[in-house]
């Protein structure tokens, strides 16, 4: 029961630090991350790959989206992230230093 509300927790700060990027855009012209919900699950949002493995957020590939605004800080929570595509969108501000 334990590892249970361990993965919860996890997975609850993998959708916070996706909730946290998509209110740090100003334009999502083609509404990619309209789905994007406190009450929806990380592992059914455009763009994340989900590893069941370890129950958290694997890859987020947002490439070519069209979004504006600012790299959210929040994407240094993903421990488990090993593949981050943001480029050909308009998006300002430093990659987190624990994903370089």
């Amino acid at each position: 029961m334990a590892s249970l509300a361990w993965t919860n927790t996890n997975i609850t700060t993998d959708k916070y630090a996706l909730l946290a990027f998509k209110s740090s855009n100003t334009s999502d012209p083609y509404n990619f991350l309209a789905n994007w919900f406190v009450s929806s699950s990380p592992c059914n949002q455009v763009g994340v790959t989900y590893n069941a493995h370890h129950g958290r957020v694997r890859s987020l590939n947002l490439a070519s989206m069209d979004l504006k605004g600012t790299i959210s800080p929040q994407l240094g929570n993903f421990s488990f992230l090993v593949e981050l595509d943001l480029s050909n969108n308009n998006l300002n501000g430093q990659t987190p230093a624990e994903l370089v």
